[in-house]
């Protein structure tokens, strides 16, 4: 069983702290700036915050579009995914000494596994959405690749 942490560190925390700071630095600044100063520095603050908050939203939505075209892949009906040859090919010897280790996953996992490597997906994603070892993944996309004629990618 694998435990999250509490307060996982992210890379939209790290953003959310340094934008935090960079808010206190720009208020301190006005607020030390001499008096003549503060209008023009308020304005040139607000229009950098401004530019810097459109630059920011672009990058977000167009890496979540380039996100979504990568990881897309056409689903087709379910008969086609769990078909009665669905499990053909799958590499039961090589499983077999993982199924008998303690804390092994169950064998209906390593079905799921199996469906989605012969359906192209890497084993990062496998290991990631269905709990598994990424040794385990690994060897069962390299398996589906032999099966399927599919070329390995990296």
């Amino acid at each position: 069983m694998t435990r999250t942490a509490l307060f996982p560190r992210t890379g939209r925390g790290t953003a959310l702290c340094g934008v935090l700071l960079l808010i206190t630095a720009e208020g301190l600044a006005v607020a030390l700036a001499p008096h003549p100063l503060r209008l023009f520095l308020s304005g040139t603050l607000i229009g950098a915050s401004t530019a810097g908050l459109l630059l920011a939203l672009l990058l977000a939505t167009s890496r979540r579009r380039a996100g979504a075209a990568a990881g897309a892949r056409p689903f087709r009906d379910d008969a086609q995914w769990f078909s009665a040859r669905s499990l053909d090919g799958f590499p039961m010897e090589q499983v077999r000494p993982l199924l008998l280790a303690p804390g092994a996953p169950g064998l209906s996992r390593l079905y799921t596994a199996w469906v989605f490597a012969t359906h192209g997906h890497d084993p990062q994603w496998i290991a990631r959405h269905l709990d598994l070892p990424v040794r385990t993944a690994r060897l069962l996309v390299t398996a589906a690749r032999r099966h399927t004629g599919a070329a390995p990618t990296r």
